[in-house]
């Protein structure tokens, strides 16, 4: 049997409850998942890149997890890591419209599928770009990122 490998591509500015989840379903289904911390061109972190990655491997210590950073295209990252899946997560149809047309054009231009798994109900409202927000207010994030203390700024 073929191993397979699932890439789960994101920002993760912060690595939220709700993202956590969805790794964990994808070990459910994959030999190994592999998180890619994308950098974008046009934005810049608010966590810094290395604690970003402590923390995210600190939740999946003796799982068949991987945290690399990348910068490109997510195809691009997943040939080099021999991924033949990309794992990403739903909270909504919003999420579905925009993560489909990506997921096309992946499988158009490199043969990947996408895999989607719906977020939990609990997780559903998470979203990275408010929790971020509530941290720079000076809000307390811990009730929606696990060891949130790891996170540097």
């Amino acid at each position: 049997m073929k191993y397979r490998r699932a890439f789960f591509p994101g920002s993760f500015d912060p690595f939220t409850k709700g993202h956590e989840a969805i790794v964990h379903k994808g070990i459910m289904l994959f030999d190994e998942v592999i998180i890619g911390l994308g950098s974008h061109s046009n934005k810049t972190p608010y966590f810094d890149t290395e604690s970003r990655k402590a923390h995210i491997s600190s939740l999946f210590k003796d799982l068949p997890v991987k945290v690399i950073d990348y910068s490109g295209l997510t195809i691009h990252a997943c040939e080099r890591y021999e991924c033949a899946f990309i794992l990403r997560g739903l909270r909504d149809t919003k999420d579905f419209q925009y993560e489909r047309s990506i997921a096309q054009m992946n499988l158009e231009m490199a043969s990947i599928e996408t895999v989607f798994l719906l977020t939990d109900l609990t997780n559903s409202a998470i979203n990275a770009t408010i929790v971020r927000e509530i941290h720079q207010q000076g809000g307390d994030i811990n009730k929606f990122v696990t060891n949130a203390h790891l996170l540097v700024k």
